[in-house]
């Protein structure tokens, strides 16, 4: 009696025991079916818009890059083998368009990259009023590319021009900002710095908060200085963060289209002529649609290959660091 007495405070004080849940591969065939046809229903709607909006026209314009277009129909009329593809690569105005781009991303990207995060840095700072200023810097983001590009294209006219006014108050100008092709390609990395720079900003300030600050408590008091902390404890940290912010902002100027149309039109000539501006130029003023979706394919092609090799240098940063 007195055991049954002592196994019932012993119950009563233990904490109580989860029933064991089987493992998914133990499980009725019955039961994995319904909870594997309960996924594929709430998968079901986003599966179907994804295809709708995504992956049909990207199949469409795979099948218009082998095919002429019948412009009656809108279909495709007969299957042309590779010949759009070789036809663009012997296209000067293909090839020129991509290395206007290249030359757009090599300065915007990294011009970007270094505004951002030293400015992110200046933010994190304790100091009156930043709180003020990091609202100002969202409001290029919400500008519509197409008015960026407008309200620049007045802001640099060589004679009604703001930024000009301002350079002959010190004794510079007037210069053409959109006529020469070297300034021209200035102009339009300074444009798309402006509307995109903030954006960067507010990924390299939530990679600097998420940062620990034991570790830096423990720099300053081995008594680290700025310089050492900075290049030995906080580019290390943050080099995942900078690489995925990159890889953000590779995605976004690589469609770059709307500022260089609203601004420059590609000119003067070809100077600003980046490649989805030449693409939109073939396909809806050249009407030749076939070998648009060639050019629209090899694009999407280099993009989706140079995006992978990032992400897996992404992948290995995170490893190491």
């Amino acid at each position: 009696m007195p055991i049954t007495t002592q196994t019932a405070a012993g119950s009563a004080s233990a904490p109580p025991i989860a029933p064991a849940v089987p493992s998914p591969r133990r499980r009725p065939i019955g039961h994995r079916l319904r909870d594997l046809g309960s996924r594929w229903l709430f998968l079901a709607p986003a599966l179907a818009i994804l295809v709708a909006v995504l992956a049909y026209p990207l199949f469409y314009t795979v099948q218009i890059s082998f095919s002429e277009l019948d412009l009656a129909t809108f279909t495709p009329a007969r299957n042309v083998g590779w010949l759009n593809y070789r036809t663009v690569l012997d296209d000067p105005g293909f090839l020129n368009s991509l290395r206007v781009t290249g030359v757009y991303l090599a300065l915007a990207l990294p011009l970007q990259m270094v505004l951002g995060f030293g400015i992110a840095f200046l933010l994190n700072v304790e100091w009156r009023g930043r709180g003020v200023l990091r609202s100002l810097f969202l409001i290029p983001m919400v500008v519509v590319p197409v008015v960026a590009g407008g309200v620049w294209k007045m802001l640099l006219d060589p004679m009604w021009g703001f930024v000009n006014y301002l350079l002959g108050l010190v004794g510079l100008g007037p210069v053409d900002w959109l006529a020469d092709p070297t300034l021209a390609m200035v102009s339009l990395v300074l444009i798309d710095t402006w509307r995109w720079t903030p954006f960067v900003v507010l990924i390299a300030s939530a990679g600097l908060m998420s940062l620990p600050g034991d570790v830096f408590e423990a720099a300053r008091v081995d008594g680290a200085g700025w310089f050492a902390t900075l290049r030995r404890i906080t580019l290390p940290l943050l080099a995942p963060v900078i690489l995925a912010a990159f890889i953000v902002r590779w995605l976004g100027a690589v469609k770059m289209f709307d500022i260089a149309l609203a601004a420059t039109k590609g000119g003067p000539g070809q100077a600003t002529d980046v490649v989805n501006l030449y693409i939109y130029e073939k396909a809806f003023r050249g009407l030749e649609f076939g070998t648009a979706s060639s050019m629209a394919t090899l694009v999407l092609a280099i993009t989706m290959l140079l995006t992978f090799l990032f992400l897996r240098l992404n992948r290995f940063l995170e490893k190491r660091w």
